[in-house]
């Protein structure tokens, strides 16, 4: 896609170029087509003449292949098309059709035709003042003179942007795959066994229950923790009761390596039944912690909630932030996470990240997957296969 900026890049000067382009071309096309218009006033002029006479009428049917277009392309295409509700687009595109039939019949009967008696005037006045059909029946038939050549035009411009869609968004998911498998090599050069770590983790845990209970209690929240990313998280989704069982258990971690020094306020939804792309709130979580609590020399503080509300989830993380720092880059970690976002939660999820003074604020909203709806799509598959 970088190597035809013409067609796919989104700068101002390529994306002028080509809409000019377009448009040029098929001015010249009605030019040379109407031109050769059968009217008995054209016929009798040379091919120049007729040339000229015939540029502002092909000037001004250009303004309802524009507005049919432009709506088709960046108001039906995005709004309705993109997302699936294809009956609502078919609605918008007849209506789109009627809208820009009754533009162009007015345009007709107005303007044109000011500038086409004009003309019958000073080549042929027997022409000029020979006797007019019926208003309605003149209005019909500019209704479907000006329909077809904008019909034609806004009809190649909508595929040729849908296309465009459906390709950038087939790019977009190739190249998330190759970043997940990518991410997943490295993961497998540096991980150890998984039966080896957690045999060697319950070893330690029963070595400390007599020693140190905080201990113990640590070792066992981080072999939840482990055993919970290394083996439930290959799913596109899982239960959102254990996605917040997990963040608990890795608040619980960092509130013991902080002792009494940490002032944490947590709020977790008790039971839900929806489902969530898994580890998507952790980045959030781990940023408050490296970026704030830990960099913080006096009380450094977090308050993490999260609410449910029918199937749409609302997470507030607050944390304090401290008095000197150095500016900080934009971590991967939240680079992918908006990645994800975009893929999983197409039009169905709101992240606002704010700096404050002395706070760092997330605000990250979710239309969530019920459990039950999941199951039964899944039923409803399997039948279908």
């Amino acid at each position: 896609m970088e190597q035809l900026p013409f067609i796919y890049s989104k700068t101002i000067a390529w994306r002028l170029g080509r809409h000019l382009t377009f448009w040029l071309l098929w001015f010249f096309f009605q030019l040379l087509l109407y031109s050769f218009s059968p009217s008995p006033v054209l016929q009798r002029q040379p091919f120049g003449h007729r040339l000229l006479i015939t540029l502002p009428e092909t000037l001004i049917y250009l303004i309802p292949s524009l507005f049919l277009a432009y709506s088709l392309m960046y108001l039906v295409i995005p709004r309705q098309v993109i997302p699936g509700q294809y009956v609502l687009a078919t609605l918008c595109a007849v209506v789109l059709i009627l809208l820009t039939a009754v533009l162009s019949a007015s345009l007709s009967m107005t303007i044109i035709d000011y500038f086409r008696h004009q003309l019958a005037d000073k080549v042929s006045p027997v022409v000029a003042s020979e006797p007019h059909p019926a208003f309605s029946i003149q209005f019909g038939v500019a209704m479907l003179a000006g329909l077809r050549g904008s019909i034609t035009v806004g009809g190649v411009a909508a595929a040729i942007h849908l296309l465009k869609c459906f390709q950038e968004k087939q790019q977009a998911a190739i190249q998330l795959e190759k970043e997940k498998a990518k991410a997943e090599l490295q993961m497998l050069k540096a991980q150890l066994h998984p039966h080896f770590l957690f045999n060697t983790l319950n070893t330690i845990y029963s070595l400390t229950q007599d020693v140190s209970e905080k201990a113990s209690g640590m070792i066992l929240g981080l072999s939840h923790l482990l055993r919970y990313i290394l083996y439930e998280c290959n799913q596109p989704l899982v239960p959102l009761q254990k996605e917040l069982t997990m963040i608990s258990d890795y608040l619980q971690l960092e509130k013991a390596r902080y002792d009494q020094g940490l002032d944490m306020v947590v709020q977790l939804p008790k039971t839900t039944h929806h489902l969530v792309a898994p580890l998507l709130l952790l980045p959030f979580i781990e940023n408050a912690f490296k970026h704030g609590a830990s960099r913080m020399i006096e009380n450094p503080w977090i308050s993490l909630s999260v609410t449910l509300q029918d199937d749409r989830l609302a997470m507030k993380l607050i944390n304090g932030k401290p008095a000197r720092h150095a500016p900080s880059l934009p971590g991967i970690g939240i680079a992918n996470v908006r990645k994800r976002l975009a893929l999983s939660y197409p039009n169905q999820h709101e992240l606002a990240i704010h700096e404050e003074e002395e706070m760092y604020i997330v605000n990250l909203t979710l239309s969530l997957t019920h459990a039950y709806l999941e199951s039964v799509n899944s039923v409803y598959n399997g039948v279908a296969d």
